[in-house]
């Protein structure tokens, strides 16, 4: 193709452009003509057609006035009803009521509804009292009783009953188990606490397993004593201190540390 006929395609071209910017925006006010939008409403910001002014809303072609009932304003929003009720008042079919607020309660906004107040609980369309007994006291929970004993006392039937602790022990704050524990230096066995006998050169642990102690380093556990550890030549106790390892590069063959 010569530099001439290029030169006349892109002139061709050129026109019919022109000729479409002319046209399209003929185009687009025939679609948003004032004529095709109707009473309280306006062309839409963005894309085509129309919308409704706030308090409208479309209907059969039409934009219709939002009827807002009583106890209700009217919102800006495009869609849905249009209205939403009053403080203190719910939504019932179209019209907004008063939310009836039992004694020993408080209207809660984010519920639309309402809740009782503390030391009751709701009971029907009601709030009752919390009967909360000796030696209790009212919990946060809104489900089961509502309340729970203090230390030393387990919740049975409506009542706080005192519980059972052993010599050496003392109470938890558990509302749920035995509720209590042993103090330090002593073992549950069944319903007591007994002393833990801790080996000469060896020391308490807090565990709930094992013997409920553990040899001093140096020492290692045999039965019920913390016996002295024997390191053999050419090795050092380990990590844990008790028991030992052979230095490098000697290897362990049974009690002595032997070069590989």
């Amino acid at each position: 193709m010569s530099i001439q006929s290029s030169r006349r395609d892109i002139h061709a071209r050129a026109i019919v452009f022109s000729a479409l910017l002319a046209v399209i925006p003929a185009i687009v006010c025939a679609q948003i003509d004032s004529t095709t939008i109707p009473q309280n409403a306006q062309a839409k910001r963005y894309g085509i057609g129309w919308e409704c002014n706030a308090g409208y809303r479309a209907s059969n072609g039409v934009c219709a006035a939002v009827q807002v009932p009583a106890n209700a304003y009217a919102t800006d929003s495009s869609y849905g009803r249009g209205w939403e009720c009053d403080y203190g008042y719910q939504i019932d079919d179209n019209a907004c009521v008063v939310v009836e607020v039992p004694a020993d309660a408080h209207y809660v906004e984010s519920l639309n509804g309402w809740k009782c107040n503390r030391g009751y609980r709701a009971f029907d369309d009601a709030c009752i009292l919390i009967r909360v007994p000796d030696n209790g006291f009212l919990t946060e929970s809104s489900y089961d009783r509502s309340w729970n004993c203090v230390r030393g006392y387990r919740p049975e039937n409506e009542a706080c009953v005192a519980i059972e602790i052993p010599e050496n022990g003392y109470a938890t704050n558990a509302s749920f188990g035995r509720g209590w524990e042993c103090d330090r230096g002593y073992r549950e066995v069944g319903d007591a606490c007994v002393t833990i006998e801790v080996p000469e050169n060896g020391y308490l642990v807090e565990a709930s397993y094992g013997p409920g102690w553990l040899c001093e380093r140096g020492y290692q556990a045999e039965g019920n004593a913390c016996i002295g550890i024997d390191v053999p030549e050419y090795a050092h106790l380990d990590y844990s201190g008790n028991d030992w390892d052979c230095n490098r590069p000697y290897r362990k063959d049974r009690d002595l540390c032997v070069l590989p």
